[in-house]
């Protein structure tokens, strides 16, 4: 049974739930979202496997998943981003952000969700029972894409997405 880690509004942990109960309840836990570039600034992005629990062949970021309860959220990042597309790469850590968002099938997402950035130049490896597909995409086409077609991207990649434009980060 997969667990993750409940925090308060500061990330401050005080427990653990099943990883569907906390979704079921809109429980606040930690989570992660990784954000990989090539040296042309253009973003890796992946889409969903069709058989995800929620959000299923959307659009999002390179790789996204919570932290093991007793783990560090980096360290998690590696593993994930390992599991789900086949590389690895240095990270950053480079905001942290809250969301709540609800989804048609009666599941919550209400994250601390911390946001990394790495590069890598390579192709990916996919892991098909998580990525159904992957692409490079510039900046400037992406943000084109996301307003014409919102409903093709996950929600909390859209909040990132913004989030990072706000803050001027450099990629």
């Amino acid at each position: 049974m997969e667990k993750v880690i409940l925090v308060d509004s500061n990330d401050k942990p005080f427990g653990t739930e099943e990883k569907i109960r906390a979704h079921e309840l809109a429980l606040l836990h930690r989570a992660f979202s990784v954000f990989v570039f090539n040296h042309k600034g253009e973003m890796m992005l992946q889409r969903r496997s069709l058989n995800k629990y929620h959000s299923p062949g959307l659009w999002s970021n390179s790789c996204c998943s919570h932290p093991r309860p007793g783990k560090d959220t980096l360290a998690e990042a590696h593993r994930r981003l390992i599991e789900e597309m086949g590389f690895d790469c240095d990270l950053q850590w480079k905001l942290s952000f809250i969301y709540k968002a609800p989804f048609d099938n009666g599941l919550t997402e209400h994250e601390f969700d911390h946001v990394f950035f790495g590069t890598y130049d390579e192709d990916p490896v996919l892991n098909p029972g998580e990525v159904a597909e992957w692409k490079w995409i510039g900046m400037e086409d992406l943000m084109s894409e996301v307003i014409k077609n919102p409903q093709d991207f996950t929600v909390w990649f859209k909040i990132a997405l913004e989030e990072i434009t706000q803050d001027g980060l450099n990629i």
